[in-house]
């Protein structure tokens, strides 16, 4: 749990609506079968991410209109990794079509190039990948060859993302905190994956936590995708997890 005195101090994103805090990652095969969920979400839900898995669908382009058309919030979750001039290029050209968040990994090279290509007019977010969820601690350990802690690694990639301009990072709830403790940028955005409500199955993620333990961490936005897209009443699904993530607010707030 964060020191919830000083997370605060920083904690503006605190005034964000609980609806405007959920995330639904859109992690299916296709383009149609990810309308069908916006469709049956409709007003319960404001946020889509859209990742690796629809980044090759002809239809992605329609759907990403169409969600900016209606208001919603889009997160481009790609994850770029190149060097410096493609991401640039990459970056500037996201940059002119309206989606709000962005990922890139969290290398200080990437995270450079990516600051500089956006657009000086832009609302992009630009979100640094400190470590994918779906990595323990020993895999991490090996996969960089190091022997940090994953708390180590994890604050000192969201310092240096912070040091270079770069807007939010994302990490799993379990680290939170501790970024929220460590970069003291105001407005600097936690966005994390790995939630899972009470009794739900991880399945391939590693570092979890529950909605309300991710907003008592200091988290701002909650990714959630399967335990509301694999459900069959996907608006009561989401329904729930709003409420709590309101519940867990109000806690924080109070706390």
């Amino acid at each position: 749990m964060t020191d919830r005195t000083g997370a605060r101090r920083q904690a503006d994103q605190r005034a964000l609506a609980a609806t405007d805090r959920l995330i639904v990652a859109l992690d299916v095969p296709t383009a149609k079968e990810a309308s069908r969920i916006v469709d049956d979400l409709g007003d319960i839900v404001g946020f889509y991410k859209i990742g690796l898995m629809l980044q090759l669908d002809p239809d992605l382009r329609p759907l990403v209109e169409r969600l900016i058309g209606q208001g919603k919030g889009v997160f481009l979750d790609f994850k770029y990794i190149d060097i410096p001039a493609t991401i640039e290029g990459t970056v500037r050209a996201a940059s002119g079509l309206g989606v709000r968040f962005m990922t890139v990994i969290g290398e200080s090279q990437v995270v450079r190039a990516a600051v500089k290509g956006r657009r000086g007019n832009s609302d992009l977010k630009i979100l640094a990948v400190t470590l994918l969820t779906g990595m323990s601690e020993n895999d991490m350990q090996k996969e960089y060859s190091t022997t940090s802690s994953i708390d180590e690694f994890v604050s000192r990639r969201a310092t240096e993302a912070a040091a270079l301009g770069c807007d939010g990072v994302i990490s799993s709830p379990n680290e939170a905190g501790l970024i929220r403790s460590a970069v003291k940028k105001d407005g600097f955005l936690i966005v994390t994956p790995g939630i899972r409500p009470t009794g739900t199955e991880p399945g391939d993620q590693k570092r979890t936590a529950t909605p309300r333990d991710a907003i008592l961490n200091g988290a701002d936005h909650l990714v959630v995708g399967r335990p509301i897209v694999q459900q069959q009443d996907r608006r009561e699904a989401a329904q729930r997890i709003i409420a709590e993530i309101a519940a867990a607010s109000s806690e924080y707030r109070a706390g």
